[in-house]
C-alpha cells in the first residue's frame, strides 16, 4: 500500500518519507541490518515480515517506501542494479506478450531487448517514441509493454509520456518509463500515465558513484507482484549496505539535481557558441526539437548533455584528454562531472555518434566546468 504522507514539497518528502527514528535506540539515522536471517516465533511464523534477507530486509523495505514515496506509486521493488530492474520488467513482460520498445535507450537496456528477450519466446519492435505516428504503427499488432527512456541515453531526446500513456491505454499495453536521467525531481512519468517507472539508481538516486543499485516503482499490479517474485527468484537484490547508502542520498536528491540541471543549461549554452561544436544536445535549449515537450512534462532538464565536437573519434577524443575539472570516466549523476566518449564504450554496431561526448554535469562550479571545456576545445585543436 502507498505510504501516506501529508502534501509536502519533494525536498521535505526526500528528508523524511521512510525515516522514521530507530525505535530501539532513538537514533535519527536508520541502523544497517546485515542479518541474512530473522527469527522466527515458535509457531513458525515471522510476525516482524523478514524471514530471509534475498527476500526482504529492513533496509530495503524502507528504501523501497521512500523511492515510492517520490515516485507517487503504490510500491517499489529495489535491485542490485539498474540492469537487473530492467530485465525483470522484460521478463514479467515476455510472459503476457510482446514488447514495443524505443530505439534510443541506455546500450545494455538495448542488448537485453535484442539478446535476451527473444529466447523466451517474446518478439521486440523497436521504434522512434519521439514520432508518435511509428509508435501508433507499431501498437496495430498485439503487444503486453511499451518501453519509453525520456531523455534518452546518449543523445537527449525527448519522448512525449502523455501521448504515448494514452496510446498504449488505448491499446491495453503498459508503458514503463526508464526516469533515470529526469529523477521524480524533474519528472513524474506516472502523474503523466505511465504504468511503470525504472530507476538505474546507481546514478541520480545514489548520487555519489559509491554504489550500485536498480528499482522500479508503479501501481499495486500483478505486474509489480510479478517484478518481485522475480527479483526474489533470481536473487537480483541489492545488499543492506547499498540500500543504507542509497536512503543516506535521497534526502539530497532534490537539490543535487537541481544544482547539476542548472549548471548543466549555463555549460550547454554556452558551448552552443562555440566553434569546435558542431551541436550540443540538451533538452533545455530552445533549438532541441524535443525542447516544448520537455518544458511541458518536467520541471526542469536535468544534468546531462551531449556535444558533436567538429570531426571524428579521434577529435573527440583529444578534446575528453585535455580536460582537468571534469574526470574521463563511465555512468553518470554523481557529485563529480564526467566526461565519455560514448561510441568507444558502446562498441560495434553503436548508433551513436563517434564525435559524440556525453557530459555528466556535477556539483563543481558551473564556470570552472566551462573553463575547463572551453581549454580543453582550444587545446585539442591545436
Amino acid at each position: 500500500m502507498k505510504e501516506q504522507h501529508p502534501q509536502v514539497s519533494i525536498e521535505t518528502l526526500a528528508v523524511h518519507a521512510a525515516r522514521p527514528i530507530d525505535t530501539a535506540s532513538g537514533a535519527v539515522t536508520p541502523p544497517i541490518q546485515l542479518s541474512t536471517t530473522f527469527v522466527r516465533d515458535a509457531d513458525g511464523a515471522y510476525p516482524r515480515g523478514f524471514n530471509y534477507t534475498r527476500d526482504d530486509n529492513p533496509n530495503r523495505a524502507a528504501l523501497e517506501r521512500g523511492i515510492a514515496a517520490l515516485e507517487g506509486a503504490d510500491n517499489a521493488v529495489a535491485f542490485g542494479s539498474g540492469s537487473a530492474a530492467t530485465l525483470a520488467v522484460f521478463q514479467a513482460a515476455a510472459r503476457r506478450g510482446d514488447i514495443v520498445a524505443t530505439d534510443a535507450a541506455y546500450h545494455g537496456t538495448l542488448r537485453q531487448l535484442r539478446e535476451l528477450v527473444p529466447q523466451w519466446g517474446a518478439a521486440v519492435r523497436f521504434v522512434d517514441t519521439t514520432c508518435l505516428s511509428k509508435v501508433s504503427e507499431a501498437l496495430t499488432q498485439p503487444a503486453a509493454l511499451l518501453l519509453v527512456e525520456t531523455p534518452s541515453n546518449p543523445k537527449l531526446d525527448i519522448s512525449d509520456i502523455a501521448a504515448l500513456a494514452g496510446m498504449a491505454r488505448a491499446k491495453g499495453v503498459v508503458l514503463a518509463c526508464d526516469n533515470t536521467f529526469a529523477t521524480p525531481v524533474l519528472q513524474n512519468p506516472l502523474a503523466l500515465g505511465a504504468d511503470l517507472v525504472i530507476h538505474s539508481a546507481t546514478k541520480y538516486l545514489g548520487g555519489h558513484s559509491d554504489l550500485l543499485s536498480g528499482a522500479v516503482a508503479g501501481p499495486a499490479s500483478e505486474w509489480m507482484e510479478d517484478i518481485r517474485q522475480l527479483r526474489g527468484a533470481v536473487g537480483a537484490a541489492p545488499s543492506p549496505f547499498d540500500c543504507w547508502l542509497l536512503q543516506r542520498s535521497l534526502p539530497t536528491l532534490p537539490y543535487r539535481v537541481r544544482a547539476q540541471s542548472a549548471a548543466a543549461l549555463l555549460i550547454a549554452e554556452k558551448l552552443s557558441e562555440h566553434p569546435a561544436v558542431a551541436a550540443v544536445l540538451y533538452p533545455g535549449l530552445k533549438a532541441h526539437p524535443g525542447h516544448a515537450i520537455a518544458k511541458q512534462q518536467m520541471s526542469g532538464f536535468g544534468g546531462m548533455l551531449s556535444i558533436l565536437v567538429r570531426g571524428g573519434a579521434a577529435e573527440a577524443m583529444a578534446v575528453a584528454a585535455q580536460v582537468r575539472v571534469f574526470t574521463r570516466a563511465t555512468s553518470l549523476g554523481g557529485v563529480e562531472s564526467l566526461i565519455e566518449h560514448r561510441a568507444s564504450i558502446e562498441g560495434p554496431g553503436t548508433k551513436t555518434p563517434d564525435n559524440l561526448l556525453r557530459l555528466s554535469v556535477g556539483l563543481e562550479h558551473p564556470q570552472d566546468l566551462i573553463e575547463d571545456l572551453e581549454t580543453a576545445l582550444s587545446l585539442a585543436g591545436k
